[in-house]
């Protein structure tokens, strides 16, 4: 199995409609192959069954190297190979997934492809790799920033680690750049309904200085009150 075979099947599986679909719907420059979600990762299905015993080392050079065609799709792809290793994950894919978005990630899509799943399953394996979240808050790259957040996605869910959920989310507050401001956004949103006290103790000393792209985002699992009260500002 190589990332030409790869290629070539999504090639197979594309159509120029999908194309013309996939150019309208990003703000920033894409280049798709124009192949759906549905088929993306039933090819990826077939990947892992044919890769599943390769060594790490082997996988992660497969993985990396359907990264480095620009092609909107390849890297979606290869998150998706690799949502089925999430179990293995450590210290060495974090920084291989790192690496990814150093170098390649390009849109929204593909952040939200890798933050929330891949270098989310690293965070839960090894809760010690939190720390370098708050490192990539200060990034010039705005889809490093934005991952510091959404990586966190399924710790603020499920009321982990809320201490530096809210860290992070701190860091990122002043943050100019729209997608990162709706990636923390989308960040508290997901912590509300667990913590809601937590959510509003944190926010309302700090209403006056979030955007308020962020706040709408917030604010939309809140309670009506909850909401009025977040929501006042203008």
């Amino acid at each position: 199995m190589t990332a030409e075979q790869i290629r070539a099947r999504m090639d197979a599986a594309a159509t120029p409609e999908r194309i013309a679909v996939m150019k309208r719907f990003f703000k920033e420059p894409v280049d798709p192959r124009g192949i759906s979600a549905t088929d993306q990762k039933q090819i990826a299905k077939e990947v892992f069954q044919a890769i599943r015993k390769w060594a790490a080392s082997e996988r992660n050079a497969l993985c990396t190297a359907l990264w480095r065609d620009g092609k909107h799709e390849d890297g979606q792809m290869a998150c998706y190979v690799y949502q089925r290793f999430k179990k293995q994950c450590g210290k060495t894919e974090f920084q291989l997934f790192e690496s990814w978005i150093d170098s390649y990630v390009s849109n929204w899509a593909q952040c939200d492809a890798l933050a929330p799943t891949m270098v989310a399953a690293c965070v839960a394996n090894d809760p010690s790799l939190l720390k370098p979240l708050a490192k990539w808050t200060k990034s010039k790259n705005r889809w490093k920033r934005r991952a510091a957040a959404v990586t966190l996605i399924h710790e603020a869910k499920f009321g982990r680690n809320l201490d530096f959920v809210f860290e992070i989310a701190d860091l990122l507050l002043d943050d100019a750049d729209e997608m990162v401001q709706k990636g923390v956004g989308w960040l508290l949103k997901e912590a509300y309904p667990q913590s809601p006290q937590e959510c509003m103790q944190f926010l309302i000393p700090r209403l006056d200085r979030m955007p308020r792209l962020m706040v709408r985002y917030a604010a939309e699992k809140m309670s009506a009150a909850d909401r009025a009260t977040v929501m006042k500002r203008d």
